[in-house]
């Protein structure tokens, strides 16, 4: 045989397609081409697999090869691609019998020595994999992590020899197992830690139990942090399949994953200098920015004024769609973004703007410039507009302990599970049909709607959030229709804005 052809993946966003690598050896001078839209990494792999397969103990061909990474037009980077090219080699100078490898997909990159190392994307690669019903053979150092989709067998090994060794039938590897837990670990930071502030401790309730976006508004050292940073703790877990979505993204992203916590809702908190860029993500090869690595969970954007507006505007349309597509010249890739936005802001630079306090000396021209960074469109799109005010000391000393989060969190599972029996999704997702049958709102409640839609020039997309909310509050109380009540309290948390 001098024809050999090994199935590997190449990665695009979170999707991986399927590469044939062909191997061809002729006769002529030595020499070792790669083709197929290979960039630097794949093309220096030559040099990497002619160093592993001699210093494991095997042969490389005094010949003319040449590797075909199809399709042509797929862009392939990085050191995946390493492993299956040495395994078609040593298949088509026949040191490899064909039986068990045509069962397989390979990935890793190779040491000199003949060791693997780990590779990103492991995940999403492993999946796809299991779609077409073949074994993934991956670095040991990723295999724990692959093995998290229990459809795809994974094959760990640990160096190019046992590789061989395998595929000759010489020994037999056990496929990895992954023990996963029914629920994520305890958060360690508690709800009960803030010390009054009960009306943003119920909108923060409200937003874990409908999906909500929130938008905090309060003087520096009211608690907007402390709050945001106790929101996963009140969050439902996470289902298998948000949870692998959540898990590939990650995978995707270097030196971002944890298999340990992979159930786990996420939690990013960007600075407010970061870009665009770094926010819905990008690069010549497509990465995942923060609001992709928030998928299914949140994003908490502080100090939300200070941040670029061109940079907010970005958010507007993920925090609609659910997703971004990020297109370059000669790359297209989609990440999920479904993420829970939690900002937090003061009401002008200094901060104690509207307090009874009298500190703020802001002009009302410096007032009104500085929440003017905000554009109107994203403001729209958030659910939950409220004030944070400032509390004395001797005021928190007398305020009761709130409710811990494992308290709140069982009402939040409670209504979370009400909204997925009756329509399939969260609040925050209901839309066109599904508003109105499941949101329905009758005479006295659309009068309510009606005045509250005039006075506060709300848009129609307001009135649906709003609606939403409701429906998350009659959730909450137990209540079958939404009720005049009910949407007061969801308009009591637009006011502020």
């Amino acid at each position: 045989m001098t024809l050999a052809k090994v199935r590997a993946r190449a990665l695009s966003g979170v999707t991986a397609t399927l590469v044939d690598v062909e191997v061809d050896i002729s006769g002529g001078l030595p020499a070792c081409h790669i083709v197929g839209l290979p960039e630097a990494a794949v093309k220096e792999s030559r040099d990497r697999v002619r160093s592993a397969i001699i210093n494991a103990g095997f042969d490389f061909p005094q010949r003319r090869i040449t590797i075909n990474l199809a399709p042509a037009d797929l862009p392939k980077d990085g050191g995946r691609f390493d492993l299956p090219i040495a395994v078609g080699i040593l298949l088509a100078t026949e040191q490899l019998p064909t039986g068990r490898a045509s069962q397989c997909e390979f990935a890793g990159e190779l040491s000199l020595d003949g060791s693997l190392r780990a590779i990103s994307g492991a995940l999403p690669t492993a999946s796809a994999c299991a779609r077409d019903s073949f074994q993934m053979v991956l670095p040991a150092a990723c295999a724990e992590e692959a093995a998290l989709d229990e459809n795809c067998t994974v094959l760990a090994v640990q160096s190019l020899a046992e590789v061989v060794a395998y595929l000759r039938e010489e020994s037999n590897i056990e496929p990895t197992q992954v023990e996963r837990a029914a629920h994520p670990t305890e958060a360690l930071i508690d709800l009960c830690d803030v010390q009054g502030q009960f009306q943003a401790r119920r909108a923060l309730e409200i937003a874990a139990a409908g999906g909500h976006n929130l938008l905090m508004v309060g003087p520096p050292g009211s608690g907007k942090s402390m709050l945001a940073q106790r929101l996963p703790g009140i969050l439902p877990p996470l289902d298998q399949q948000t949870a692998l979505e959540v898990a590939a993204v990650h995978s995707v992203a270097k030196g971002y994953f944890d298999s340990k916590n992979w159930q786990q809702r996420p939690f990013q908190a960007p600075h407010h200098t970061a870009s665009g860029v770094a926010l819905v993500g990008g690069g010549s090869n497509p990465r995942p920015g923060e609001i992709s690595l928030a998928h299914g969970g949140v994003l908490f954007l502080d100090e939300l004024a200070e941040f670029p507006r061109n940079v907010l505007d970005v958010l507007r349309e993920p925090l609609e769609n659910g997703e971004i597509h990020i297109s370059r010249a000669a790359r297209q890739a989609r990440f999920p973004a479904r993420f829970q936005l939690i900002a937090a802001m003061n009401p002008c630079p200094c901060g104690f703007h509207g307090e009874s306090s009298g500190q703020c000396r802001c002009s009302p021209e410096l007032v009104n410039r500085y929440q003017s960074r905000l554009s109107g469109p994203l403001l729209d799109r958030i659910d939950l507009h409220i004030s944070v005010p400032w509390q004395d000391y001797q005021s928190l000393k007398k305020s009761e302990v709130g409710e811990s989060s494992a308290v709140v969190r069982a009402r939040v599972i409670g209504a979370r599970d009400v909204q997925m029996a009756r329509a399939g999704a969260s609040n925050n997702l209901l839309s066109g049909l599904a508003l109105q049958q499941h949101a329905q709102l009758d005479g006295e409640c659309e009068a309510l709607m009606s005045r509250a839609a005039n006075q506060l020039r709300l848009s129609l997309r307001s009135c649906h959030r709003l609606q939403r909310v409701a429906r998350t509050v009659a959730d909450l109380a137990g209540s079958k229709n939404i009720q005049s009540a009910h949407l007061a309290e969801a308009l009591s948390f637009r006011r502020s804005q």
